[in-house]
């Protein structure tokens, strides 16, 4: 078994597009976008922005999954999960968005097996939602407080790495060991002076991971991979 964790976000990661900013774009009734702007601007945390644009969805069980069922993942997606499983390295989709869109979309590849870590979407009547975040920390602005699942694992004795691409993982990328970081993630992490390895997609992350499981990675902010720990 790997020294190795993967906690990897779903949103701009492994989905090609934001899940939920395309459910707000077809089904939100006014008032999402201001709630985004008040986010943007630090005066809500996403939790209650989230909350609040869930709450403004209008759409029905079959409209909500006929739009699910045509969003698209990474296409090495596939390929690097088969690969960390070879590999014994556990991965858990970790998410401040909807775990029902998220299984959801996943089912479509099979891969609605993975362990996820995320808001849960709930009906409520015939064309409302709601959100219960489950993995919110009393402390922590998000829905789901991505810093926990952190260092659960590190209590764990794993090594962490993040895949992500964005805001949602500015802090955790923080507590990781090292991260995958694609789009604003990347400049977050180099001004930060948190270890990671710029990725495109997963097709780099799938080249990356044997070199990583070796213990033979150097990362941009770490002078020279480090070591796994030892198991007494």
């Amino acid at each position: 078994m790997s020294h190795w964790t993967i906690l990897c976000d779903f949103d701009g990661t492994i989905s090609v597009e934001d899940i939920t900013d395309s459910l707000l774009e077809r089904f939100g009734r006014p008032g999402w976008q201001a709630l985004e702007q008040a986010w943007k601007r630090g005066e809500i945390g996403s939790r209650d922005c989230m909350a609040q644009q869930v709450g403004l969805l209008d759409a029905s069980d079959a409209e909500l999954d006929a739009h699910l069922d045509g969003m698209m993942i990474d296409r090495a997606f596939p390929a690097f999960v088969a690969a960390t499983r070879d590999a014994g390295v556990p991965l858990t989709v970790l998410s401040d968005g909807l775990d029902y869109a998220i299984r959801r979309v996943l089912g479509q590849h099979g891969l609605d097996d993975l362990p996820i870590v995320a808001n849960r979407l709930e009906a409520v009547g015939e064309s409302g939602w709601r959100l219960e975040f489950p993995h919110g920390r009393p402390n922590c602005r998000s829905g789901n407080c991505k810093c926990a699942s952190a260092g659960d694992a590190h209590a764990d004795r794993k090594r962490v790495l993040l895949i992500g691409d964005g805001t949602s993982d500015f802090c955790v990328a923080g507590e990781a060991d090292l991260v995958f970081a694609k789009h604003r993630l990347i400049e977050h992490c180099r001004s930060a002076g948190i270890p990671y390895v710029p990725i495109t997609g997963f097709a780099d992350a799938l080249e990356l991971l044997p070199t990583l499981l070796a213990g033979e990675l150097a990362a941009h902010g770490q002078a020279a991979p480090a070591p796994s720990p030892q198991v007494a």
